[in-house]
């Protein structure tokens, strides 16, 4: 059930001015730093004081994955392993055929997946032996295959694909055949991961955004935005840090969500009842409210619609435009961490199609 993930989220931008070109991330447990592909390089982000590092030369172009102690990455339509505490180069595998090897999976064991976005081959790669990997095309997919995750509770492959009203797909593993399991509105899907709870996450460009689904893909999406987000690309949830990481190719910058239980309910729902009924008890609101880092705006659309929503001050001046344009039928989210905000009240006013609704916001010191 999506409701069973419903939580407070943070979100910073780590401005980092050495990211330049970048594309995949994922997370290393064993050192707690995450790895982004940047260009012709890979950099190690420390998971605490985020500072930044090269890790030795290694190279990674788009997907990557940590398992059995090394780092799989992918630079170039090749797939290279790393030791994760020397940086030494064990592994360097051509895909055979590849045009533009992008997405990386993997089963956290021996065997990695991989997409081709120009020919639409999905390799498999079993790398038990790592001096002799063995690596063959599974599937070749009609449409252009990006993100994908491995699903081992029903032992399949998830892609999402590029292009306009995008469909996530599955690839079972005993048969290969392929099937859609979510038709969408969503242009340019890019990365797809799945959190603790089977709950999966899909990045776009088209409206630019995080949309989360639950394991079964029967309910609306929830959309999840944050200021900064721009051409979101092969994204990474972290379960040891309960945390969405976000790599926006778009403007060099890593942008992180992190999923925490609500410290204080008292002023929220109920745990348990439905998603209609607790968002038909507030179709606009904020919380927490006096504004943190850690408050977020919800809205419902019950159709496709076209909207503003805008920050002011007391006195009407235009602070931030939150979002604009046309937005899909579902829940919204959009975190305010990172924003400067005034000590005192502002306004928060959505515009649509003849529709103005306020609400203020308390700003603490």
């Amino acid at each position: 059930m999506i409701l069973s993930v419903l939580s407070w989220c943070l979100c910073a931008n780590l401005q980092a001015q050495s990211y330049n070109n970048i594309e995949s991330v994922e997370y290393d447990a064993d050192y707690d730093r995450w790895f982004v592909s940047n260009g012709s390089s890979i950099i190690a982000q420390d998971g605490s004081t985020g500072e930044l590092s090269y890790f030795g030369d290694a190279v990674a172009s788009h997907g990557m994955e940590v398992m059995d102690g090394k780092l799989f990455a992918i630079g170039n339509s090749v797939l290279r392993a790393y030791d994760l505490t020397t940086a030494e180069e064990l592994m360097s595998q051509a895909l055979p055929g590849a045009g533009f090897a992008n997405g990386l999976t993997s089963d956290g064991e021996s065997m990695l997946w991989a997409t081709d976005f120009s020919t639409g081959k999905i390799y498999a790669i079993d790398v038990s032996d790592i001096d002799n990997p063995d690596v063959e095309v599974i599937v070749t997919v009609s449409g252009t295959p990006n993100g994908i995750v491995y699903d081992g509770e029903n032992n399949r492959l998830l892609h999402v694909n590029w292009g306009s009203n995008s469909s996530i797909d599955a690839i079972d593993l005993t048969t290969n055949e392929v099937s859609t399991v979510k038709s969408t509105s969503l242009g340019n899907c890019d990365g797809i991961d799945e959190d603790a709870k089977g709950n999966y996450f899909v990045s776009s460009w088209s409206p630019t955004r995080i949309s989360m689904f639950g394991n079964n893909f029967e309910d609306d999406p929830i959309t999840i935005d944050a200021p900064g987000i721009n051409s979101p690309a092969d994204i990474c949830y972290s379960i040891a840090k309960d945390t969405l990481a976000i790599p926006n190719s778009g403007n060099s910058t890593l942008t992180m969500v992190g999923f925490e239980p609500p410290e204080d309910t008292s002023n929220q729902d109920t745990v348990g009842v439905s998603i209609k009924h607790r968002i038909d008890m507030a179709k606009l609101r904020i919380y927490p409210n006096p504004v943190s880092d850690q408050s977020m705006i919800q809205f419902f659309l019950e159709e496709d619609r076209d909207l503003s929503l805008e920050i002011l001050d007391e006195s009407g001046r235009l602070l931030y435009v939150l979002t604009r344009g046309k937005q899909v039928a579902g829940e919204h989210r959009i975190l305010l961490a990172g924003l400067e905000l005034p000590q005192g009240v502002c306004l928060l006013q959505l515009r649509s199609e003849g529709i103005l609704e306020t609400r203020r916001l308390l700003i603490a010191e």
